[in-house]
């Protein structure tokens, strides 16, 4: 093909990819961005990419239907990319969720500016927490890291192996789980033992009302335990990169 014509696509090749990596990646994906402040960042960066990646195209003639393949399959390993990524760090709100449960401010909805959806205070107040730590320790520059090692392992214009975008989501979905049981793990660890100490006040003074008495401590407990718990989650920014660099599947 022409080389004008080559450039062209394997453009539109890499504005695919990233378009729709952004669409699905946390900060990036917000609703509250305007989408043409998501559609120039997404053109600058391919821009910038289309100028330092390999295009993996054979100089034959592209047909329509071979270019609507290759754009699919861009899309489609785009998106996987920008899933594993939110899934990971879905972790802190999910470790949020299992201490409200715990408090009992699991029925208070709010709605979260972030996402435009329905969620809890605690855990979103834990996420933008995490988000305001993550961009300050540069955990941005990661995201562009991950696409340019992707571009190494799938060029453009290949075909990604479904089984290891699977196995990818797959894995984050269990990492995200077991990282959320370990930032909740301590403050679960305080409600047991609350538990126990009710437990054993009920068996001494049973004319104590151990349900009016419990609501009142374990909202002060849960949100003691947050207060100590917030200076240690800047722990798991690192800890975040390294699953990152782990279970991308690239």
């Amino acid at each position: 093909m022409e080389p004008a014509i080559e450039k062209l696509i394997g453009f539109v090749l890499i504005l695919t990819r990233l378009s729709a990596f952004f669409l699905i990646l946390p900060v990036f994906g917000w609703v509250t961005i305007p989408i043409r402040l998501k559609a120039a960042m997404a053109i600058i960066v391919s821009i910038f990419f289309s100028t330092v990646v390999t295009i993996g195209l054979n100089s034959t003639q592209v047909s329509f239907s071979q270019a609507s393949l290759l754009i699919s399959n861009e899309a489609i390993y785009g998106l996987a990319l920008g899933l594993v990524a939110r899934i990971i760090f879905s972790a802190v709100k999910v470790g949020g969720e299992m201490v409200e449960d715990q408090i009992g401010f699991r029925m208070s909805e709010v709605l979260d500016p972030l996402t435009g959806e329905s969620s809890q205070s605690l855990s979103s107040l834990l996420e933008m927490i995490f988000i305001l730590l993550f961009l300050s320790a540069n955990g941005h520059h990661l995201f562009i890291s991950i696409i340019s090692k992707s571009y190494e392992s799938f060029p453009v214009g290949s075909i990604p192996t479904i089984d290891i975008l699977a196995g990818g989501i797959v894995n984050a979905g269990s990492a995200m789980l077991i990282a959320g049981l370990k930032l909740a793990a301590p403050i679960l660890a305080a409600f047991l033992l609350l538990m126990v100490v009710l437990a054993i006040l009920a068996r001494i003074v049973p004319e104590m009302n151990i349900l009016f008495i419990s609501l009142p401590v374990r909202v002060g407990l849960g949100l003691f335990m947050v207060a100590v718990f917030i200076p240690f989650l800047s722990t798991f920014v690192s800890e975040f990169a390294e699953l990152m660099n782990k279970l991308i599947p690239i």
